[in-house]
């Protein structure tokens, strides 16, 4: 049965034709809001034409997705989605047998590969050396050459250990690093690598030499690496931030920045963001910072369209949706 598929996310050429041509191949309705955005980040505007739609693509607004009876899959294109998360929307999905999927697998690949990056960069003294060949030009052998590090048989900590943990575990894996992810509940089997909880998390970050956050936001998660959490980390470490900035008490990560305790960071997200230019942690001593970009990829569009494509077939048949929510 040919459905309505209502979408404000504005695709790149190619991957919009094929996103019209696998929605024609179905005979399928497609309205493109005028309210698009190129960022998978932004929330969407209101958009009346939005109540004629089955099936929505993009990041809807939630007011308008709350009590659309029509409405039977809203398909988010981000890997994150706590603004879809409130108890109300759930419980107006469950009720009338609507469906939330994400994306998350089209960016953990990025997302890896990033802080493995900037594991790497920040190893060799990457950033120290760039900035000199743009500024004084000095010959710094003695200084460059007996401060690089290895990630060899180094220990790590993955806060967080969903498919981008997973992925970055695998990266990490042949350098002989030993692997620790934390979760609020461990599975207690298949995980691949050691877990720990709340409990354990201390231990685990006192002895890590890098600790990469990749946790989502939620209630339990602002500022859950906080003075305290940081004063736990082995001296000397060093932190990434590729899940959410909110996550991060920004004033305690600068203060073990500025102070030495911490040896580096590297953040990919920031609150707010946009970081206003004036903001401190632009300054904050071996604070490495790139603008949200860490799950991006000149694919992300055409590998949304898939993901998207196929869970559409999915949907058709009535079978279960890959990274469903709701």
């Amino acid at each position: 049965m040919p459905l309505t598929i209502w979408t404000n996310h504005e695709f790149r050429p190619e991957a919009l034709e094929a996103f019209k041509a696998g929605l024609a191949a179905g005979g399928h309705r497609l309205i493109h809001s005028p309210k698009s955005s190129a960022s998978v980040l932004a929330a969407g505007a209101s958009d009346p034409a939005l109540a004629e739609a089955d099936i929505v693509f993009g990041q809807p607004k939630v007011d308008d997705i709350m009590h659309q009876r029509k409405l039977r899959w809203v398909a988010l294109t981000t890997a994150g989605y706590t603004r879809y998360d409130g108890g109300d929307l759930r419980a107006a999905f469950k009720a009338r047998g609507a469906v939330l999927t994400k994306a998350s697998g089209v960016f953990a690949d990025a997302c890896a590969h990033q802080v493995l990056a900037n594991m790497l960069a920040l190893a060799r003294r990457l950033p120290g050396q760039l900035r000199n060949q743009d500024g004084a030009r000095e010959w710094k052998y003695l200084e460059d050459r007996f401060v690089a590090t290895l990630l060899t048989g180094q220990s790590a900590v993955l806060l967080g250990h969903g498919v981008i943990g997973k992925r970055l575990a695998e990266l990490l894996r042949p350098f002989g690093m030993k692997l620790t992810a934390f979760r609020r509940t461990p599975a207690g089997k298949d995980e691949g690598i050691a877990v720990v909880n709340a409990a354990g998390l201390p231990a685990a970050l006192a002895a890590a030499d890098q600790v990469v956050n990749i946790l989502p936001e939620s209630k339990e998660t602002i500022n859950f690496m906080d003075a305290a959490r940081f004063a736990q980390m082995k001296p000397g470490a060093r932190f990434y931030n590729i899940g959410r900035g909110t996550t991060v008490d920004q004033p305690a990560l600068m203060a073990a920045l500025e102070s030495g305790r911490l040896d580096a960071a590297y953040l990919d997200v920031t609150e707010p963001e946009p970081l206003p230019p004036e903001h401190p942690l632009w300054k904050t001593r071996n604070c490495y910072i790139t603008c949200h970009v860490g799950g991006g990829t000149r694919e992300q569009d055409d590998k949304l369209v898939r993901l998207f494509l196929d869970n559409l077939a999915r949907f058709e048949r009535g079978e279960a949706l890959v990274e469903r929510i709701v």
